[in-house]
């Protein structure tokens, strides 16, 4: 179990020179809950965690606004793609590269899905009583979502829309499910578990089987 959750930390990485350490703590028993558990059930966990919350910069994010220009933060949905589940390029299921009829690598998120799925991660705050009312527990119980600070616009992103109006706890339970389910995340999640536990340079008939 230590072992693996190692390895976790080294593909779903925060870092603890800016957490308070309650935070940190907190961190690593999530990844240790879940260490033999649903790689969706830890994403979900990790999502809410204030740790990624602090080091992903949505921790406080709050829907957009036209008047002012702001616009949701985009570390967590950029991040959560490229590192934790689907990466930057479409893969087969032993981890090779697909391409299309020119040959050309294809990308599997761009700029759009990006913007689209930041909007899912608005309305996160420390557990408290109100958006800006942390409580006690704050640093070490997971985030809570506030719906007065959620996007309420429409979100599209990964050939996946969450209709306008659509609360934020089941936005994200919508987008985890969308985003797990994508076939990128078996190859991309297991080589990377292969090279912490066993093999560098793993040969693709080695990943398609963990896969």
């Amino acid at each position: 179990r230590q072992r693996m959750v190692f390895a976790l930390s080294q593909i779903l990485v925060v870092s603890d020179a800016d957490l308070p350490t309650l935070s940190s703590a907190q961190y690593m028993d999530v990844l240790t809950r879940n260490a033999f558990g649903n790689y969706r059930d830890l994403l979900e966990d990790v999502t809410y965690s204030p740790a990624m919350g602090i080091y992903l910069t949505y921790m406080y994010n709050r829907k957009g606004d036209p008047t002012t220009g702001r616009m949701p933060d985009e570390n967590y949905a950029r991040e959560l793609m490229q590192l934790f589940t689907i990466g930057l390029v479409e893969l087969n299921m032993d981890g090779s590269v697909k391409t299309d009829g020119a040959g050309q690598t294809i990308e599997t998120y761009d700029n759009l899905d990006i913007v689209g799925l930041a909007k899912v991660f608005t309305g996160f705050a420390p557990n408290g009583t109100a958006f800006w009312q942390k409580g006690e527990d704050a640093w070490y119980a997971p985030m809570r979502m506030y719906d007065d600070q959620h996007s309420e616009l429409e979100k599209s992103f990964l050939d996946l829309t969450i209709p306008a109006g659509t609360g934020g706890e089941e936005s994200v339970q919508q987008a985890l499910d969308h985003i797990f389910n994508h076939p990128n995340v078996a190859p991309f999640i297991s080589r990377q578990l292969i090279q912490r536990f066993t093999a560098s340079s793993p040969t693709p008939e080695y990943v398609e089987r963990v896969a």
